[in-house]
């Protein structure tokens, strides 16, 4: 017995030494051939790590896109005892010496699915589509993305969860915080800029929409793409455009080039809600996605508190400002919008070291590299819990057909720019196959169902929003009137004026060899008067106006009195010299602009119920409940609009329409990512997004209208879309404890 244990020890001894000298052997047949394998990639990508001829006796032949195990030739000598070379010390007994990485393990013949690659059965390339049944490789590919979900939950379960997702949780809610910051930044710097810019109705109501427009392309852009070219890469071109122009809108000065800068910024960010919310999801296991995934909406809230306390903080202070002579001004609105690009520059900063999606890399044929991160993923939140000793135990995982493996087969011949005309041209098509794919017999009605919801839950939730800051200055404006001095027939002589005239308005008047110097004038209306032989130096206007009026032998020195602030009015020998160049900022509008600061504070920060609610229930209750419940409970606070007779009573409304509304959004997300498939996700969440916006532009088009005019069109509005809304979201497919496709 003592002979039969030395010669079982001696044995496996030496099974260990000959497995060391096959691993220092194969490092340098793998290092040779890292340059071909280079080459090989770029033009045929339906293989992976192709080996020359001469290393067929190191390494067998791939099948099927797997590399197949060495061992399986060494079962007729070693039997039952044969080791294993995915990790250094595993004897007969399936005893794991921790620590000794062998590389990325090669798949078990028997593990393999006909389906898995793109190769053939004897490392060739596949057949041409255009010789196969078309219909037949997506019913297999759509077989190996079902097989895939089941092996990738699998997976994501042993990864377990912890640091590497919390990690990528802040990462990503930085990103996701920067398109919260985008929504609010034109519409606190337009007071400001309207007056710097002298921007018309017209102008000012193209800047209020130009962001809207920007995300809706982006969303739609940047979600087609990154089905295509990955999740992270996507991401971080999105925000760097969106960092570029936001940084470079602070600084230009035309109206016009404010406009582009803006609208380039507003197509940057407009990826960061479609690919944060797919790049997430697939990292997170069944049981945490819905909570999770409602937790990262929290982020868009902190973009919005973060906007408006850096509008509060900054815009009124306007003595941090400079100007370069009358052509370069740079006021503090636009130190603002710079301060507003800071989450996206660290949102690129955090992004940069963090993995591709291993999901996106297995629907794409890279076993190797989505083994990599899910080793990644487990050993991080191993070490983490204190258990740095688990392995990773998969050794294979399922990757999927791919339908479109030749398309670039002349992408080498050639020009540069006639490869890059036929990339484009390949990446072009692939996008837009992905989109039709959404609107296909599977997906038709859940792609239906989901834009009207979308659709209503936008309009209502944009419109109302826009609706209740512009109520709430349409009131201000109404009480500020009821305070209007009023005088009439008042006759003043070789006076003086050099203190600030606000909210007045003079009929009828007579002033004669009198001086107005140093002044300030707010909200101030002259009219059918008559001013003789008077004196205007150095003074300030906002929002005043000479209608009717009559000046004689009059002097108008360095003001701001413009030719639009005469209206039907009279000029007899008067002259106007050095007139003030550009448009002048609102000296008189902290109070007004404070308010509107801390209201959209106040709006912001009243969704963080909600958001808790949301998260803690998502999971126990399911989305259709929590969309359905959310809506219906919106659609009933609409009501209480009606009452809203006063802006204290307004802004609570609106707080709690916010915090209920919330609710609905979360759930939304959730559900546009569980219910397409991974190749799809990111286009089919763009597109809706996109529509999104659009319904967002329409409604506060539509909303803003009826400022001044009445309530109940507006609420009747909001009350019907959520309603309908409601109606259809219980129509949709619950996904709660559902895999991820």
């Amino acid at each position: 017995m003592d002979d039969g244990y030395r010669d079982r020890t001696a044995f496996i001894r030496g099974a260990k030494d000959i497995a060391k000298e096959v691993k220092r052997h194969a490092a340098k047949k793998v290092g040779r051939s890292v340059d071909k394998v280079q080459d090989e990639y770029t033009r045929r990508s339906y293989t992976r790590f192709e080996q020359d001829d001469d290393d067929d006796d190191d390494y067998p032949a791939s099948r099927d896109g797997y590399y197949q195990d060495a061992a399986d030739d060494d079962k007729e000598g070693g039997g039952g005892g044969a080791s294993s070379d995915d990790t250094e010390g595993h004897d007969e007994d399936d005893e794991i010496y921790e620590g000794e990485y062998q590389g990325i393990p090669k798949a078990k013949a028997d593990g393999l699915s006909k389906g898995a690659g793109a190769g053939g059965a004897d490392g060739q390339p596949a057949v041409a589509p255009g010789y196969r049944d078309l219909a037949a490789q997506a019913a297999e590919r759509r077989k190996d993305q079902e097989e895939l979900a089941e092996q990738y939950e699998a997976i994501l379960q042993e990864c377990g969860h912890g640091r590497f997702q919390w990690t990528l949780y802040f990462v990503l809610g930085l990103a996701l915080m920067a398109d919260g910051v985008e929504i609010f930044v034109v519409g606190f710097v337009l007071p400001s800029a309207e007056k710097d810019m002298c921007l018309s109705d017209s102008n000012k109501g193209m800047l209020g929409l130009i962001v809207y427009l920007g995300m809706m392309v982006g969303a739609f852009l940047w979600g087609g793409l990154a089905d295509r070219i990955g999740r992270r890469q996507c991401l971080l071109i999105s925000l760097s455009i969106n960092s570029v122009f936001a940084f470079f809108s602070s600084f230009v000065q035309g109206y016009s080039t404010f406009l582009l800068c803006r609208l380039l910024s507003g197509v940057g960010i407009g990826g960061s809600i479609p690919i944060v919310f797919s790049y997430f999801s697939e990292f997170l296991a069944q049981e945490k996605r819905g909570e999770h995934l409602s937790w990262l909406c929290m982020f868009w809230m902190i973009g919005g508190i973060y906007a408006s306390a850096m509008a509060w903080a900054i815009i009124p202070h306007y003595g941090w400002s400079f100007q370069m002579g009358s052509a370069y001004q740079f006021h503090s609105w636009r130190v603002f919008v710079l301060v507003c690009a800071f989450p996206s520059v660290f949102a690129i900063a955090a992004l940069t070291p963090m993995p591709e999606s291993p999901r996106f890399f297995l629907e794409n044929g890279k076993h190797d590299e989505a083994w990599m991160i899910l080793k990644q993923v487990h050993d991080t939140n191993m070490r983490a819990k204190g258990h740095p000793e688990r392995v990773f135990s998969v050794t294979t995982i399922k990757t999927v057909k791919q339908l479109d493996e030749l398309v670039e087969m002349d992408a080498d011949t050639g020009t540069w720019h006639r490869r890059w005309r036929m990339r484009l041209s390949c990446l072009f098509h692939q996008v837009r196959n992905n989109f039709l794919e959404c609107f296909s017999p599977e997906y038709r009605r859940t792609t239906l169902m989901m834009m009207a919801v979308w659709f209503t839950m936008s309009f209502s939730y944009y419109g109302l929003t826009v609706w209740f800051p512009d109520m709430i200055k349409h009131m201000q404006k109404q009480d500020y009137a009821l305070r209007t001095k009023v005088f009439v027939k008042e006759r003043v002589e070789h006076f003086t004026f050099n203190f600030t005239l606000e909210n007045q308005v003079h009929r009828n008047g007579e002033y004669f060899n009198d001086k107005f110097m140093n002044l300030k004038m707010k909200s101030v209306l002259f009219e059918d008067t008559l001013f003789e032989e008077c004196y205007f130096e150095d003074i300030t206007s906002s929002n005043t106006f000479f209608k009717n009026c009559t000046f004689v032998s009059s002097l108008f020195y360095n003001t701001d009195l413009f030719q639009y602030r005469f209206i039907d009015s009279k000029l007899v020998n008067s002259t106007f010299l050095h007139n003030k160049e550009g448009c002048m900022l609102d000296f008189s509008d902290d109070n007004n602009a404070y308010m509107i600061y801390f209201v959209s504070f106040l709006g912001t920060l009243a969704v963080l119920p909600g958001n808790i609610v949301s998260a803690l229930l998502m999971d126990k209750i399911g989305r259709l409940r929590m969309l359905a419940g959310s809506s219906v409970m919106s659609c009933i606070s609409c009501f209480f609009l009606s009452f809203g007779s006063s802006e204290s009573a307004m802004i609570a409304l609106l707080c709690l329409f916010g915090g209920i509304s919330i609710a609905s959004w979360n759930a939304l997300d959730v559900l546009t990512v569980e219910l397409y498939p991974s190749d799809i996700r990111t286009t089919a969440f763009g597109f809706l997004n996109a529509l999104c916006k659009l319904a967002a532009v329409l409604g506060i088009s539509i909303f803003t209208s009826f400022v001044g005019i009445t309530k109940a069109m507006p609420i009747m509005f909001a009350s019907v879309a959520l309603g309908v809304g409601s109606f259809l979201a219980m129509k949709l497919p619950e996904t709660r404890g559902r895999v991820l496709q």
